[in-house]
């Protein structure tokens, strides 16, 4: 059984916090620079919903999740490119 998995582009981050803000067990922020810094690379299942929201809210599209697809190998699910 396949899980979620994230990643991160920290030279693509730009340390808004809204990962943080919105998936505070999941994302944390550096202290020298604020960019983020992943606590939980395969998140529990509880913090699903705050992670697709993280993915979705963040600013500079530095979050990509890696996500099981049902039918099928892993997929990836990250927002469209505006």
């Amino acid at each position: 059984m396949s899980t979620w998995r994230l990643s991160v582009d920290r030279e693509r981050c730009i340390g808004a916090g809204m990962c943080v803000m919105t998936a505070p067990d999941v994302f944390d922020q550096d202290q020298d620079e604020g960019l983020v810094l992943l606590s939980h690379a395969e998140p529990h299942a509880v913090h699903r919903a705050a992670v697709r929201m993280a993915v979705g809210v963040c600013p500079s599209r530095a979050i990509t999740l890696h996500e099981p697809d049902p039918d099928g190998p892993s997929g990836l699910s990250s927002p469209p490119d505006a």
